[in-house]
């Protein structure tokens, strides 16, 4: 099948002019600018109609279905329901019909944490994902989200899936699925896997080292040499690679002097050289048109791009005049044609060129037609909810949890009851959508008549409704939503000074990790009162609350949970479920002890400081539920070439508990400067209350190879057994 569209694809390619192949490359268009709806109709815009004349058909075209406060689409001016299908077969029909060789589109939409669209199928986001340390689920709730895109028509998903959180003071930190390579890795693959299943090709985004940042600026450059880059940053994409993804997004940061869209050496030796990757590299949003500040030439911008390895475009105008570059002498037509080639192939492999519409069952068909709605309701797609539930972190429990049934609840804070500081960035409309805030979660769960809400941050209001309360239950935390005033950049990125309430998400990089507002202040007014606190942090990145942590007698970290978040956590709160959530990414004391992730190198005493507390607030994989687990019996044998950790989970409880046993490999000796430990696998296991539970992990013994800068392998190393922050065994 491959090698039968690349041959068509090159005999496609052989008819093409110049102007022809460079409009496959382009994605130029805003898709969401290109239509507006009419009494029920779709009308296309004489920009649609411009761009496809001038390149006799169109490559990719972007975001077509966004919904969000930057695309101005929302129920009534975007396409919900039947319309959406609709409008992709009369868009795709005009194309074909206005292309001299017939070529259809590809489309490419958003779906960092489900698909950005009116009645999108949304997940929690990645540092949520990340907290449930549950790659099946995740390729599970993956196929869900692929079965939704390719109903609609879509043949690129922009997943995010690359980028390691490294500082929390990113705005985007919300995007990465936590601090470590591995368990970055394990999700990266699980979510290509799972889209791709369902015929949709993703795109992983970014490449590479994104989330390294400087001071945690967004776009800025990420100073480390290869070994950080490899064993870091690397990862994940070579997770992808391995699982097939068809398409890389490059990133708009530098590295080492380099701009990311103009680094052959990580585009072409790296990525596909060593790695593997046979699909496309695309642009991120106007990145091609940022080289300008190194070549002072656009034209020589958009050569520089496609000679290092972009083969597809976002926005930019660079690659719209790639035929002057060519004309020039900046690109040969052998280096455009490998790119277009490319791009026809992906077209051939998806079944575009012979079925370019879709029925209303998401199938390829090769007539027009009008379609029916797509819906995938939380209700009877309950991955997201399950991935909601997996994700909460129970950091501190001072026997108040679970709530008893006969408690007076007091519900206070501003994230007690609203769906948009639930679900992150990147979030469509959710007026018609299934969902459930905390507030609603826990009137379900323990009675309307025993939860009083205020959902805001007012001190005198809040200790007023908390005066006549039994148990406080504080909603703290950001907010990554768009829809309370926020301004847009070029490429979408929130504006900081338009924004009244986000403080996280795309362009929310902040000098400081306090909670927003006046939030510590009206917890301490709450804990006056001298009654039980239960804290719910809901946020897209670490917060540093070392007062919060103290003086609750119980705290639960959740990264927003997406649209059942409220009931999941509702759930755990009343016993229903035990949590199992483990921290994805470390919490800081301070901002000023940054960074703080885990798996530093021994090289330095980290986060060690005369003027506070030393050690991070909480690490990487602490978290726990609300039995008591006993780990017996453990060893380690080797078999072949393949490590084996064995051993009994115990439940001392009577609840049914979740282990979640991470090993940890640490470097005893070798060449270069070890790292303090480093995750090598992990397994969630679920223990039933009164009984327990043989377990075995496996690991190949490449992972406990040490590689020095010459190639050779040192093996000295130990095996570290945790669960919750604690050391169960060490050999």
């Amino acid at each position: 099948m491959e090698r039968d569209s690349r041959k068509r694809a090159e005999a496609l390619l052989a008819q093409m002019t110049a102007t022809e192949k460079v409009g496959q490359l382009n994605q130029h268009l805003y898709g969401f600018r290109i239509y507006h709806v009419e009494d029920g109709k779709i009308i296309f815009t004489q920009e649609l109609k411009d761009e496809v004349k001038k390149w006799g058909g169109i490559g990719t075209i972007y975001g077509l279905y966004r919904a969000d406060p930057w695309s101005e689409k929302n129920y009534e001016t975007g396409l919900a329901g039947g319309l959406s299908m609709q409008a992709y077969n009369q868009l795709q029909k005009y194309v074909i019909e206005h292309s001299r060789l017939g070529i259809p589109f590809l489309l490419s939409s958003e779906c960092p944490h489900g698909h950005q669209a009116l009645d999108g199928y949304l997940l929690p986001v990645n540092l949520a994902v990340g907290a449930s340390f549950d790659p099946a689920l995740y390729e599970r709730a993956g196929q869900v989200c692929g079965r939704q895109l390719k109903q609609m028509g879509v043949d690129f998903a922009l997943v995010s899936a690359l980028d390691i959180l490294r500082d929390p003071r990113w705005g985007r930190s919300e995007e990465c699925y936590g601090e470590d390579p591995y368990l970055s890795a394990e999700l990266a693959r699980a979510i290509v896997t799972g889209i791709q299943k369902e015929g949709v090709a993703v795109v992983a985004k970014h490449f590479c080292a994104q989330g390294e940042t400087t001071g945690g600026v967004n776009a800025s450059a990420a100073r480390i040499g290869e070994r950080e880059l490899w064993e870091i940053h690397l990862q994940a994409a070579k997770a992808c690679c391995e699982a097939g993804v068809k398409g890389i997004m490059a990133a708009y940061n530098e590295i080492d002097g380099k701009f990311c869209h103009a680094n052959r050496h990580l585009l072409q030796d790296i990525l596909r050289e060593q790695l593997g990757f046979d699909g496309v590299v695309m642009a991120d949003g106007i990145a091609i048109d940022q080289l300008d500040i190194m070549t002072g030439d656009n034209i020589r911008s958009a050569a520089l791009a496609l000679k290092a390895g972009v083969d597809i475009s976002l926005w930019d105008e660079g690659y719209t005049k790639l035929e002057e570059a060519l004309k020039q002498g900046f690109i040969t037509e052998k280096e455009l044609d490998q790119a277009v080639l490319r791009v026809l192939t992906l077209k051939f492999e998806q079944g575009l060129m012979d079925k370019p519409y879709i029925d209303e069952n998401g199938n390829r068909t090769a007539s027009y037609s009008e379609n029916g709605a797509v819906s995938f309701p939380t209700e009877a797609y309950q991955e997201s909810e399950k991935l909601a539930r997996e994700s909460v972190v129970l950091l501190k429990n001072e026997n108040v949890l679970p709530i008893g049934r006969a408690e007076k609840i007091a519900l206070i804070g501003p994230n007690a009851d609203d769906i948009y500081r639930q679900i992150g960035d990147y979030s469509p409309p959710m007026d018609r959508a299934g969902y459930e805030t905390l507030k609603s979660g826990m009137e379900k769960e323990f009675g309307a008549d025993r939860v009083r809400c205020y959902n805001g941050h007012e001190v005198g209001t809040a200790v007023s409704l908390a005066e006549n309360a039994d148990i406080i239950v504080l909603a703290l935390g950001g907010s990554s939503s768009r829809f309370k005033g926020a301004l847009f950049d070029e490429n979408g990125a929130a504006k900081v000074q338009g924004v009244l309430e986000m403080d996280c998400g795309e362009g929310m990089d902040t000098a400081r990790l306090q909670l927003p507002g006046n939030q510590n202040e009206l917890f301490t007014a709450v804990c006056a009162l001298k009654k039980p606190v239960i804290s719910v942090v809901i946020a897209g990145r670490p917060y540093a609350i070392p007062e919060i942590a103290q003086d609750s007698d119980a705290l639960l970290y959740v990264f927003y949970p997406g649209p059942m978040g409220g009931k999941a956590i509702a759930e755990l709160l009343s016993g229903k479920y035990a949590p199992s959530g483990r921290l994805p990414v470390s919490l800081p004391r301070n901002c000023g002890q940054l960074p703080v992730y885990y798996n530093h190198t021994v090289s330095y005493p980290a986060m060690h400081y005369c003027d506070m507390e030393q050690g991070v607030l909480y690490t990487f994989g602490e978290g726990m539920g609300y039995s008591h687990m006993e780990y017996v019996d453990i060893c380690l044998k080797k078999q072949q070439d393949v490590w084996i950790i064995s051993g009994i989970v115990k439940n001392k409880g009577n609840i049914d508990d979740t282990a979640v046993l991470q090993c940890y490999r640490k470097v005893l000796s070798g060449e270069l400067v070890p790292r303090e430990r480093e995750l090598v696998a992990f397994s969630r296991i679920k223990v039933e209350k009164g009984s327990q539970k043989a377990f075995e992990i496996a690991m190949d013994a490449d992972k406990f190879r040490y590689f020095n800068e010459s190639g050779a392998k040192i093996y000295k190393s130990k095996i570290l057994l945790m669960d919750s922050g604690k050391i169960i065994f060490e050999e």
